[in-house]
């Protein structure tokens, strides 16, 4: 593994010299156990620790298959559905892994294991491919978004996230990106963007990509100049980027955010309309069984405040039970809730007549397909959109960064380091760095 680093670090390294590199016969990463999947059994989900489940063992590398990459991962970084493996909810992911196991894939067999290596993004050089890659080749430095999907069946050719056997790599997948080493197919890698440092780079596969489809694409809300964005937890790891890319996109966001710190940071992204949860103390609920609709049409009357009485055009809606019922009150009429997640809860309520008699929409969007990740990477690139990293692990201390993530007391998003030693490598373009290096620092400026 010191070799690795050794010629990652090296400017005068080329692909043979990779190529050449002796691969490991085990790597570290960060896992869930089989044995230990039932140890929350019974607690409340804010009582469950991530620091107690995820933990940093020794695993067997595996052999890339046909159509797939082993990657020497220099930084990786958390999202949600880690915070989700690790307290084995909804459900514990081994069996996700079962029944991959039980595809017609190649490989497939591999990923049943007593441990789950998480981690759904990653930073790092391309090591090994197996038979069939053409495009990438060892030394490549590359940025892995999260689809995984073989397109065996038809119905994904058009969208491959609608491949009925698409999954999320780390999640419903073994070997993921936080570790040392990963085992990704090869159409999920882009090209790391050559201005940004390994961490940098790590922290946009997902939630970037993520948000593009959720409110560009024609797959989403098909966002638009002069639309009205509603943005929940804008000053958080995908609402960060939601909020850039609607201000690209020449929309209007209005960004909701739980305190004065995150209200800051979003408007040092250029917005101006912001909301404070916790200022304004809402409570879409008066308990845990019964609504307040009052608290609905008191958004709905501050966000037309804020806009000089407009509605939202587009809701860009992840947090779910907590919030879904005042997303579909107040999205104009006609207009578009997009729904990509459920952090605060799966189980959704709203009235039902705001939604048909106002011709609303509500649209499922997950993840993003690989023309969609492709450009989402290529602004991050060229400099249009910035990570929004504000924290940096070393990988030993995984189970403490994800738990931050679970008691939502990051902003942006935190990273996690592979092999890299230490932060701040790997830059390649320092020209296009300068220029932008107020929008790649804004979030690790706003952490105190």
């Amino acid at each position: 593994m010191r070799e690795i680093v050794s010629a990652a670090l090296s400017e005068e390294a080329v692909g043979a010299d990779f190529a050449a590199l002796p691969v490991p016969q085990s790597y570290r990463g960060a896992v869930v156990l089989r044995d230990e999947s039932e140890m929350f059994q019974g607690m409340a989900t804010a009582d469950k620790e991530p620091t107690k489940s995820l933990s940093v063992r020794e695993v067997p590398t595996p052999e890339p298959a046909p159509g797939e990459a082993l990657i020497a991962v220099m930084a990786s970084s958390i999202n949600y559905n880690t915070v989700w493996t690790s307290l084995f909810e909804p459900m514990p992911t081994f069996g996700f892994l079962q029944r991959y196991a039980r595809s017609n894939e190649p490989g497939a067999e591999r990923h049943d294991q007593p441990y789950h290596v998480v981690g759904s993004d990653l930073a790092g050089i391309v090591l090994r491919t197996g038979p069939g890659v053409h495009r990438w080749k060892p030394g490549d430095r590359v940025v892995a978004h999260c689809l995984s999907v073989d397109l065996q069946s038809p119905d994904g050719h058009d969208d491959t996230m609608l491949d009925p056997e698409q999954r999320i790599w780390g999640f419903e997948t073994n070997f993921g990106g936080l570790a040392e080493l990963s085992l990704v197919k090869s159409n999920q890698l882009m090209p790391m963007p050559k201005h940004l440092t390994w961490e940098e780079a790590a922290a946009s596969g997902l939630v970037n990509s993520t948000a593009y489809r959720q409110l560009v694409s024609r797959n989403g809300g098909q966002m638009k100049q002069g639309d009205v964005v509603l943005i929940w937890g804008a000053a958080g790891g995908l609402g960060s980027y939601a909020t850039q890319l609607a201000l690209n996109g020449g929309a209007t966001p209005v960004c909701v955010v739980s305190g004065e710190r995150k209200a800051r940071l979003v408007r040092s992204l250029g917005a101006e309309l912001v909301i404070d949860r916790a200022k304004e103390g809402y409570r879409f609920w008066k308990d845990e069984s019964t609504p307040d609709p009052k608290e609905w049409k008191r958004l709905g009357s501050h966000i037309r405040e804020l806009t000089g009485g407009e509605d939202s055009d587009i809701v860009f809606e992840h947090p779910g039970r907590e919030t879904f019922a005042a997303s579909v009150y107040v999205a104009r009429r006609g207009g578009t809730v997009v729904t990509c997640a459920s952090t605060s809860g799966f189980r959704h309520e709203y009235d039902n007549r705001y939604l048909w008699m106002s011709l609303k929409r509500i649209v499922g969007s997950h993840f993003a397909n690989y023309r969609e990740a492709w450009a989402a990477n290529r602004l991050i690139g060229r400099g249009m959109i910035h990570p929004t990293l504000s924290t940096v692990y070393p990988l030993s201390d995984v189970g403490i960064a994800t738990q931050a993530v679970h008691r939502n007391q990051h902003a942006g998003k935190v990273g996690v380091l592979g092999l890299a030693p230490a932060e701040g490598l790997g830059v390649q373009d320092e020209a296009l760095r300068e220029r932008h290096l107020a929008g790649i620092n804004r979030f690790r400026s706003h952490r105190s």
